[in-house]
């Protein structure tokens, strides 16, 4: 792997962490991701290009790795949670989502989202089409991944199954956190998979 700047993330500050509100369309509240505050005000744009912070999007996963944000549906019992987990944490580190029915990326309620923010394929696939609002993708080698990127796991038949995010590397040892089942900083090496696809988001 790249050699990369060692971060440490425990000592950041929490206060730092509410930088991010969304408008979730829909009673138009803006949502603070990381507190889990609620709070009426002014509607702003999210259909913006905006970098993604990565380091963001890695807090976010270590918070809730083990536990459910009250602002997502849990779909633990109804097909599987690891992609909505995911799609999560990229919304912390993008704070922009994409509005377009069928084919975009978003969330408004428990029954009111796109194929993509829960299902792996259709995740991968609008992360490396993707040409307007909401983060991009692209799939790279292995030994080219970041913090941040997703590494999604598959069958020998070619097709995948499973969402992770990056949010450690040790020893050249890719770490990874997911939903179902709950992982924190988990050796990737420790999964049993017949395929692997990184995406570094961008």
């Amino acid at each position: 792997l790249k050699p990369r700047k060692q971060t440490d993330l425990s000592n950041k500050k929490q206060d730092g962490l509410a930088h991010c509100k969304a408008v979730l369309f829909s009673p138009f509240f803006i949502f603070d991701i990381y507190c889990g505050r609620k709070m009426k005000g002014e509607i702003r744009s999210m259909f913006a290009i905006k970098p993604y912070q990565r380091l963001r999007a890695v807090e976010y996963a270590q918070k809730w790795a083990y536990s459910r944000s009250p602002l997502f549906q849990d779909y633990t019992d109804f097909g599987g949670d690891c992609t909505n987990f995911i799609s999560q944490c990229l919304l912390a580190g993008s704070c922009v989502m994409n509005p377009l029915p069928t084919f975009g990326w978003y969330y408004r309620s428990e029954n009111d989202y796109s194929p993509s923010r829960t299902g792996v394929p259709f995740l991968y696939n609008f992360l490396t089409a993707n040409m307007e609002e909401g983060p991009f993708g692209d799939e790279i080698p292995p030994d080219s991944a970041e913090l941040g990127d997703i590494v999604q796991l598959g069958r020998e038949d070619g097709t995948y199954y499973h969402t992770l995010i990056i949010t450690g590397i040790r020893d050249d040892e890719i770490l990874v956190s997911a939903h179902d089942n709950n992982a924190y900083n988990r050796a990737l090496s420790s999964y049993t998979y017949s395929n692997a696809r990184f995406i570094h988001i961008r």
